[in-house]
């Protein structure tokens, strides 16, 4: 009988209590601060701290972002604006592209229809030629230049 409840039953971990202590500090510790993020003075605070931030931080974002520009001038490298630029002036060519195509596709359906619509016609005409004159009328002419 002993074995069997020997078998049935966890052995004895001595952490557990330890864990479980952790976890309720855990779960209270999260509740407290959910309630204090969700609190007015709580996202005043945050939005002061974050505007002081920026404020201070912008001199020194413009300092490094000049140094930048002047580093990428100087190893003949594009900039940040320079692709931007490209970008836009790429995408500015696909939509132009893209209008012609659609321009070229109605232009080819309205053709298609307009021969569809006509009655067959016959074929081309033969071009016609000029008769050629015989060897003897050149003769005749050659002779006829040479006695003047």
């Amino acid at each position: 009988m002993a074995d069997e409840t020997a078998n049935n039953s966890k052995p004895f971990d001595p952490m557990e209590p330890w864990r479980g202590m952790r976890d309720v500090y855990l779960d209270a510790w999260a509740k407290s601060m959910v309630e204090m993020v969700n609190t007015e003075a709580y996202s005043q605070a945050t939005g002061a701290m974050l505007d002081t931030y920026l404020t201070v931080s912008a001199p020194f974002r413009e300092a490094i972002e000049k140094a930048m520009l002047k580093t990428l001038e100087q190893l003949a490298m594009p900039t940040r604006a320079d692709v931007t630029s490209i970008a836009e002036r790429m995408t500015n060519i696909e939509m132009r592209l893209d209008d012609m195509d659609a321009k070229i596709d109605a232009i080819a359906r309205a053709a298609i229809s307009i021969t569809a619509k006509s009655p067959a016609t016959a074929a081309p005409a033969a071009v016609k030629k000029t008769p050629q004159p015989s060897r003897k009328t050149r003769r005749t002419k050659q002779a006829a230049k040479g006695k003047k």
